[in-house]
């Protein structure tokens, strides 16, 4: 019971536009920063490191209706885009000290500076990630990048960013990431135990609290889950694909789910689990996190590494996970997606999985015909 009286809170707090236990945590450490960062990927260690509390944005989803975004951008650019800047427009992001931007798409990058234009008082960046990871000067030229946003977070917060308080940063979140693995690792076991939302919830939870309370609800989660009872369903297991930016409704993964779907993996809240194995501790800390981008980072259509292509690493997952089909989640006008789409489907022909493509907006709030679209198509993989 408890365990489900985490899942109703963290559902609530994630649907807070006001972000309330941001608010809280600010008022409980006085003179302290809060940094936003925009999907998918960002140096959480640094703002960490810096006394900073780093705060994942995700948009306003389906509860906030744009009245101003419309007139700074065009129409054909996705709702995530929109919302973060109406949210802006309309105060929701006044506890915020500082946004940090990276290399997500060109709409992610315009937003960066529309902001920087509408928010002059607020420090806005965009982060120079490279985009070559074969070239030996990427390690070096991240690095660098990282030493400037240091420098910033230092200016505007006061307090320096030292070698060691940069260690324990890593070794933080390193252990954060091990817990979420060891949730995927569960769910894709026991879907019947976990529930793709329910993971859902309690990993994006990690956007909204510092890694150390964030590791410790894991912690206890995982801990209840062990014991948790479930009856297995009759469903086909999925992987979900798609999903790394914008992410979809809460209310359309729990369609999915019962339309007959285990989520047995997807790329939910993705930058919460950005690296394939632990950043080391053990050296200098900054070339440790731009080596660890460079070379261990999760495969993503907004990393592109041909050293690693994208659609071996999908067809990995649906082997590792015993996928049954793979769905794409993609959403509306998502460009880096789209394009990935057609890479990704030759890869799942030619080792013959079947995939199913849905298009979603954070605002949608009616599925019925995506309902029907997943039923047929579990109906045609269990009857085949």
């Amino acid at each position: 019971m408890e365990l489900e009286r985490t899942f109703d809170q963290w559902q609530e707090r994630l649907a807070d536009l006001g972000f309330a236990s941001v608010q809280a945590w600010k008022a409980q450490h006085p003179g302290a920063r809060v940094i936003g960062y925009f999907p998918v990927y960002a140096p959480a260690e640094i703002i960490h490191a810096a006394g900073m509390l780093p705060v994942g944005l995700s948009g306003g989803g389906d509860r906030l209706d744009i009245q101003h975004a419309d007139a700074r951008f065009g129409s054909f650019i996705c709702s995530i885009i929109k919302t973060t800047l109406e949210m802006g427009l309309r105060d929701h992001l006044k506890v915020f000290d500082g946004i940090l931007f990276s290399s997500i798409c060109d709409s992610a990058r315009n937003l960066c500076f529309v902001m920087k234009r509408n928010f002059p008082d607020l420090y806005t960046d965009f982060l120079h990630l490279p985009h070559n990871p074969s070239s030996t000067a990427s390690v070096d030229f991240l690095a660098s990048e990282y030493r400037r946003l240091i420098q910033e977070l230092e200016r505007i917060g006061g307090r320096a960013v030292t070698e060691t308080s940069l260690q324990n940063a890593i070794a933080l979140y390193n252990h954060n990431r091990q817990l979420i693995r060891s949730l995927y690792a569960l769910r894709a076991q026991k879907p019947h135990v976990l529930r793709a939302w329910e993971s859902y919830v309690l990993v994006r939870a990690g956007n909204l609290m510092p890694v150390e309370e964030h590791n410790a609800l894991l912690e206890e989660s995982l801990e209840q889950l062990a014991q948790r009872p479930g009856k297995p369903r009759d469903s086909i297991r999925v992987v979900v694909e798609g999903a790394f930016c914008e992410q979809p409704p809460l209310d359309l993964i729990k369609l999915v789910e019962d339309a007959g779907c285990y989520l047995v993996d997807d790329d939910f809240v993705i930058g919460r689990s950005w690296f394939t194995d632990d950043v080391p501790v053990d050296a200098d800390p900054v070339h440790a996190l731009a080596e660890s981008y460079v070379n261990r980072a999760v495969y993503s259509s907004v990393r592109h590494d041909f050293r690693a292509p994208r659609w071996e690493g999908l067809a990995e997952k649906v082997k590792q996970s015993r996928a049954d089909a793979v769905l794409f989640l993609i959403a509306k006008f998502c460009e880096p997606a789209y394009f990935d789409y057609v890479l990704f489907k030759k890869k799942l022909e030619e080792i013959g999985v079947p995939h199913l493509l849905l298009e979603f907006e954070e605002k949608q709030f009616t599925f019925d015909r995506v309902r029907t679209e997943v039923e047929t198509f579990v109906e045609s993989l269990v009857f085949d």
